[in-house]
């Protein structure tokens, strides 16, 4: 496909399907890592986003690659937005586990998941701090 060619509607839906496919795992893998971040992640993201492969597939300035972006875009933040939705929708979640993993069991205790780093989260007053058995 050239600049001055238009895609079609196939085409289009599909660089945005792969654009939000991409923009998912992209926030999926960040949501969820174990060690720190670094400069090298930053690379690899940028490489994903916009490597040579991408623009193999969909050539700047063209409607494939906008398509693209706008997916990325809403797979990204789509993933975000899910994920919010079922935390507000929960019982057994509020807004502090997007802070540290706090989440309430039913007996109204929090529990804090296996290998988050103690020494990080502020210490919890009002709440029992000994384990849950599960």
């Amino acid at each position: 496909m050239t600049k001055g060619e238009s895609a079609s509607t196939l085409q289009l839906l599909g660089a945005g399907g792969f654009g939000a496919l991409i923009g998912w795992l992209v926030y999926y893998t960040n949501r969820y890592r174990r060690g720190e971040v670094q400069f090298s992640d930053l690379v690899t993201l940028v490489g994903v986003i916009g490597g040579g492969a991408v623009l193999t597939l969909f050539p700047a300035k063209t409607d494939l690659f906008g398509a693209y972006g706008i997916g990325l875009f809403c797979g990204f933040f789509g993933y975000f937005l899910v994920l919010a939705l079922m935390v507000l929708i929960s019982r057994n979640f509020n807004i502090d586990w997007f802070l540290d993993g706090r989440r309430i069991p039913p007996s109204g205790q929090y529990a804090i998941p296996e290998g988050m780093e103690q020494e990080k989260r502020p210490p919890m007053e009002a709440h029992s701090k000994q384990p849950i058995e599960t």
